[in-house]
């Protein structure tokens, strides 16, 4: 089983979508939690089912919330390189390699 491993700069990227949607609504804020960690296991579980963007990274797009997230396919793990708003510079976090 791959595992997933995060840059260091995600957490916080989670922390501050999670705390605008949970400012809205409790309930809101979890599910934006809920469908981010249902895709990360959809991404580690199938990589090769998520398109390249531009960048060469895999993209992996919520369907409830405006917000995707880029990662890396690896042999034995994934690596989540940035979740982002998908109206967000297409180049913030891409350097992060």
């Amino acid at each position: 089983m791959k595992g997933v491993i995060y840059h260091p700069r995600v957490p916080s990227e989670v922390r501050d979508a999670t705390a605008y949607y949970e400012a809205i609504s409790p309930r809101l804020g979890d599910g934006f939690w809920e469908e981010l960690t249902e895709a990360i296991e959809r991404a580690r579980a199938f990589p090769e089912l998520h398109h390249f963007d531009p960048s060469g990274l895999r993209r992996c797009n919520l369907k409830r919330f405006p917000y995707h997230f880029l990662f890396q396919n690896f042999a034995d793990y994934i690596r989540i390189v940035v979740v982002r708003h998908n109206r967000r510079n297409p180049n913030y976090g891409l350097r992060r390699r």
